[in-house]
């Protein structure tokens, strides 16, 4: 019995002095020995032979049940009197109007572009990993052997590995920002602060098995500054936190996060609102203003949209955070998802669900891209803003550029949409130029 007991505790040294020399140092260091890329490029070479293999069997994922046209409604419309003598120009009703919405009803029905954000993506073909994706069953004895391989590499040597690595950082971010908070504020302690938040940062992304690029560095936020970038996954945050320091901004939270929270806020001037306050829009205004108007404070990190949307779009953002003032500094953000799926579906998995997938999942690749800084227009009101800087993130990012409220998450269409469909049809009708069904953007919904 003693001598498994000296076995043990052989193992568990070599086991923390691995982690310690060769993970959690060069991690605090933003330094690779290259083992993760190693480990990427090998798990690439395993997906090209699985690929090959659906190939030879011919088993595909439907992805994309319908093509869409993205016309306008006038030009649809138009298409569907094209055998008709008159035009839609002419603003007379015709019964074959009636067709178009029969067809985008049924569009929605079968392929609704708007909910299906909210649920993960579905793959063109097998990552081996079962969740990812169901229509896939047995194909091969390789494969399945494969895919048992790395079943007991993902929970019994990645896992504990990632869960210590995630214990540690979280364990040391609480510790060191408590300990920088007794610091007199000054120069050595905000960069105290910093160096404290970028190892813990670094420490939790190696715990992910994250690997990533970070693309045009020179547009790197500023101090003084307002970063804005789309939302897919609460690691957004480890995510971007890797190559800077940002001052959070949310809701306090009890229990463990909680916890955190009072700890970072004491090395940092995080910005943590209280429940009531966060229905106070002024109130909430007001203190981000204060905060970028002082230049030297770490750039606000903000999620405009609201909500984690599923890595393919990126849905409305909401103006508030463009109402403040000061420079926009736009990231994209954009998963490999052949790896893992890092979208969050808050409707199906609590936090802690969420993060046992990702701890068990191959890796997490992204890449990210800093745009060039922006600031509003003469003219241009918080929404055009908003919008201008959505579609530079979704067009950097490969994303598709939604005009959707991402609050349909949760909540049913909203009467204003249906009536600006209706406006826009009876603009037609009455011969007025028509506007483009895709873009339902309305001075009601400007207001949310």
């Amino acid at each position: 019995m003693e001598d498994l007991w000296s076995i043990a505790v052989v193992l568990l040294q070599v086991w923390f002095s691995v982690m310690i020399g060769f993970i959690m140092i060069p991690a605090m260091f933003g330094l690779s020995l290259g083992v993760t890329s190693v480990y990427i490029q090998i798990l690439v070479k395993i997906l090209e032979v699985t690929v090959r293999k659906l190939d030879e069997k011919r088993v595909f994922s439907a992805v994309g049940l319908i093509q869409r046209e993205g016309g306008s409604m006038e030009q649809e419309m138009g298409e569907l009197r094209r055998y008709r003598t008159q035009s839609i120009s002419r603003g007379e009703f015709a019964l074959s109007d009636s067709f178009y919405f029969y067809i985008k009803g049924l569009e929605s029905i079968v392929d609704d572009q708007v909910t299906q954000r909210f649920s993960s993506e579905e793959l063109v073909s097998w990552n081996l990993l079962t969740r990812t994706n169901h229509n896939f069953h047995y194909i091969s004895l390789r494969l399945t052997i494969i895919w048992g391989l790395g079943v007991i590499i993902r929970y019994c040597v990645l896992f504990p590995l990632r869960i210590t690595l995630a214990i540690i950082g979280l364990t040391w971010l609480v510790i060191g920002t408590t300990l920088v908070g007794f610091l007199p504020n000054n120069r050595l302690k905000n960069w105290l602060s910093e160096l404290v938040h970028l190892m813990c940062y670094r420490i939790c992304a190696r715990g992910l098995s994250a690997t990533i690029q970070y693309h045009n560095k020179e547009n790197k936020p500023q101090k003084g500054g307002i970063c804005v970038a789309n939302h897919t996954s609460p690691i957004d945050i480890v995510i971007l936190a890797n190559d800077g320091c940002y001052a959070m901004v949310g809701q306090s939270h009890g229990g463990l996060m909680g916890v955190i929270q009072r700890s970072m806020v004491r090395s940092c001037p995080h910005v943590w609102f209280e429940r009531s306050e966060m229905r106070d829009r002024n109130a909430v205004t007001s203190r981000l203003r204060a905060h970028v108007a002082a230049k030297t404070n770490l750039p606000i990190l903000i999620f405009p949209e609201g909500t984690c949307i599923n890595n393919t779009s990126v849905m409305m953002f909401k103006k508030g955070s463009f109402e403040i003032g000061g420079t926009i500094y736009p990231v994209a953000i954009k998963y490999d998802p052949r790896f893992g799926d890092a979208f969050w579906n808050s409707a199906k998995y609590n936090m802690v669900n969420y993060l046992l997938r990702m701890m068990t999942s191959w890796a997490i690749v992204v890449n990210v891209w800093y745009l060039p800084p922006m600031t509003r227009r003469e003219g241009e009101d918080a929404a055009q803003f908003a919008n201008r800087v959505k579609s530079a993130i979704a067009h950097q990012g490969g994303l598709l550029d939604m005009a959707w409220d991402g609050s349909l998450k949760r909540a049913k269409v909203k009467e204003e949409f249906k009536e600006q469909q209706q406006k826009m049809y009876s603009s037609m009708v009455m011969g007025k130029k028509g506007r483009n069904s895709q873009e339902p953007h309305t001075e009601s919904t400007r207001r949310q």
